[in-house]
């Protein structure tokens, strides 16, 4: 029987689909605690590297509970429990309904009041607000660099002092790892991945009034992620 069902043809479309369809069980494993092989078992632990990177950052400023965040693209909210934990108003949005889903309910789970956090479905262009900071973590991998400045821009604009990104970095070495994995395709492995220059991204922050205050780097076996913080 042949398949007339029409598949998505625009990266936005490919990762709303994926991320509500063959990827969701998945990645909700991956990020989570449930049974995975070695890969995923690293890209789970580098995940969180990030993560941790990123709320260690600011904790060390001092006020993370005076701070309102957006955490764009939250996926189960790896991001948002640990910021909310500790004081800071969240808004967390994932352009998957079922991403959004189960980010809700491991906010049940281990949070008894959540008062300070608001979950929406949205994707990045369409969040509207004002934040104090806003965070996008381990989104730009499904999106080309032209269509990722277009993200960018608009979430500088809902920043009211500092965004923080992470991005998969364009170096000789990973390319090549890139180019080996796509020899080895699944129909559940994940949406195109797309690399981004260092110099591309900064520039794009750049060219939206912030420049660069910090800068970390997660590298496990099979994850890679560049992750830059940057200030009006």
């Amino acid at each position: 029987m042949v398949n007339t069902l029409k598949k998505p043809n625009n990266d936005k479309a490919i990762v709303k689909d994926y991320f509500n369809n063959t990827g969701f069980d998945r990645w909700r494993n991956i990020y989570g605690d449930g049974n995975v092989n070695k890969v995923q078992l690293d890209i789970r632990d580098g995940h969180q590297q990030t993560i941790d990177t990123v709320v260690s950052w600011l904790e060390a400023d001092g006020n993370l509970n005076q701070l309102s965040i957006c955490d764009a693209g939250c996926g189960v909210g790896s991001l948002t429990l640990p910021l909310a934990k500790e004081g800071a108003t969240v808004f967390a949005s994932d352009i998957s309904a079922k991403m959004v889903g189960e980010a809700a309910e491991r906010i049940k789970q281990e949070l008894t009041h959540p008062q300070n956090i608001r979950l929406d479905v949205q994707d990045l262009e369409s969040i509207r607000g004002s934040y104090d900071t806003v965070i996008c973590l381990d989104v730009l991998i499904h999106y080309p660099t032209e269509d990722a400045a277009k993200m960018i821009g608009h979430l500088s604009s809902l920043a009211n002092s500092r965004i923080i990104l992470s991005f998969a970095p364009k170096t000789f070495l990973l390319t090549i790892l890139k180019r080996i994995g796509e020899f080895f395709p699944g129909p559940s492995k994940t949406t195109r991945a797309y690399q981004h220059k260092e110099e591309d991204i900064v520039k794009i922050l750049q060219d939206n009034g912030f420049s660069i205050k910090r800068t970390g780097m997660t590298s496990t076996n099979f994850y890679y992620s560049r992750i830059l913080e940057a200030v009006l």
